[in-house]
């Protein structure tokens, strides 16, 4: 009976890993709103080392449509300004010699319809991992000696319930991003 609960318990670590996945993904796909998790992917030769923006700068959003980076070090403006547009994101940061200033422009609707396929492309790779989870945990099952049908029945259907369950936040959380993306 415990190895029972410690498979069941691991594959709900397991798929609770693909919903926080997910969400990281889902936080980079912008919705036209400005958030500082834009700039995430954005790394600078800080003295030598290779630095995330966000460790070099203070990143805000002042409003829905700006991205405010304040650099720790003023020298470091036109490193920061150049990785954000070789970043290729589509902006075009405004150094003002205190910080620079990104107005994130408004998605078109060809993009916001790139945006939706890549939030479900995205979705559909969690399912993926929920299935590989329900697969494993099924086969671990199946592996353990002297449990009766009944039981094996049982915790087969607790797995199928915590596949149906994770299967459902993820639609949930998809539909929440997709009204996201599409709001004008």
């Amino acid at each position: 009976m415990e190895e029972i609960e410690f498979i069941l318990v691991s594959t709900k670590e397991q798929m609770q890993g693909a919903i926080k996945h997910l969400e990281i993904a889902f936080s980079k796909i912008r919705a036209g709103k400005a958030s500082p998790q834009m700039l995430d992917n954005i790394s600078i030769d800080y003295y030598g080392a290779l630095t995330p923006l966000s460790q070099a700068s203070n990143i805000n959003t002042p409003d829905a449509r700006t991205i405010s980076v304040q650099p720790w070090d003023k020298s470091m403006l036109e490193v920061m300004e150049k990785a954000i547009i070789d970043a290729n994101l589509g902006f075009n940061p405004m150094n003002n010699g205190e910080m620079i200033m990104i107005n994130v422009p408004p998605l078109t609707e060809e993009r916001r319809l790139q945006l939706v396929k890549q939030a479900k492309s995205e979705s559909e790779n969690a399912k993926v991992s929920i299935r590989n989870a329900r697969k494993e945990a099924n086969d671990e099952l199946k592996k353990l000696d002297g449990i009766s049908e009944d039981i094996m029945k049982d915790s087969e259907i607790n797995v199928q319930n915590l596949t149906n369950e994770y299967t459902t936040k993820i639609d949930a959380f998809f539909s929440t991003k997709e009204q996201e993306i599409l709001t004008v």
